[in-house]
């Protein structure tokens, strides 16, 4: 039987779950698992359902918004793979993890491409039978390069893009193109340290905790709504090196994570943070 996941998002009111439940069942839909959440603050209700049965989406969406505030968010997604496009630069090791994770069938995911602008990589990507493509930003402009690069991308229509360590600012318009699409993980030490080395500034400075943030690409840079973030503790002990690598650890995991909650249509935009469902 065909699964679709249902979300909502809208003012709150009485009456909301009893009145969707109602045309849910009008429909002749089951309901398999089924979460809420209402923000006390602004008064926003948010719906994630996971349902079953045969899916007429013109009638029940229709059906829905007769029955939900004006101006309802409501989105009716199939439960299946999302195809997927990878953007990397240099480092390998979270873009590593997403492709054992990919092979072992732990993501519900079509992997279509991995997009990088150096070919480090080729030889890592290829040995997945993924394909890699390389375009270079050498003597060209960025927004040529960004042209390049999206002119890719949309030959494979992905409805994610995971930015896998692509050690590149994407301009304005680029984000425009792909609102709500596109995943970026960095470690926890901005803005405090920046630069080519931050553990090593991290370390001279007797840090203790490492981590690791995910979160949607917005136009302001790294502060895009959160979606997953962990830490890792660390003592005196940890040259740079050691702590490099827990940072690096600790950001596989929360990549793959946020990426799950992606896949799985967990996550709403909620003004300038997330709800996960």
């Amino acid at each position: 039987m065909e699964q679709y996941i249902l979300k909502i998002a809208t003012n709150d009111a009485k009456g909301l779950i009893y009145n969707i439940s109602k045309v849910l069942f009008a429909n002749n839909l089951n309901i398999d698992t089924n979460a809420e959440y209402v923000d006390e603050e602004t008064k926003e209700f948010f719906m994630r359902s996971l349902i079953s049965g045969k899916v007429m989406q013109n009638i029940l969406l229709k059906e829905l918004k007769e029955v939900l505030p004006e101006g309802a968010k409501i989105s009716l997604n199939k439960k299946e793979k999302k195809d997927v496009v990878l953007l990397a630069t240099k480092e390998s090791h979270v873009l590593g993890d997403l492709l054992i994770r990919y092979v072992s069938n732990e993501l519900n995911a079509n992997i279509k491409a991995v997009i990088a602008n150096h070919e480090d990589l080729r030889s890592l990507v290829e040995k997945f039978d993924i394909p890699f493509f390389c375009i270079s930003a050498n003597n060209i402009s960025k927004d040529e390069h960004e042209k390049l690069i999206s002119q890719k991308i949309d030959e494979f229509n992905p409805e994610l893009i995971v930015l896998a360590k692509y050690m590149r600012i994407l301009s304005s318009n680029f984000v425009a193109n792909y609102t709500g699409k596109v995943l970026n993980i960095h470690h926890s030490f901005l803005p405090a340290f920046i630069g080519a080395n931050p553990y090593k500034q991290a370390h001279e400075r007797g840090v203790k905790i490492i981590g690791a943030t995910a979160h949607y690409v917005t136009n302001d840079l790294d502060e895009g709504p959160i979606i997953y973030q962990d830490v890792v503790r660390v003592d005196h002990s940890y040259s740079w090196e050691d702590m490099r690598n827990a940072g690096r650890n600790v950001e596989k995991v929360v990549l793959s994570n946020a990426f799950e909650l992606l896949l799985n249509d967990r996550v709403f935009i909620h003004r300038n943070k997330t709800v996960i469902l």
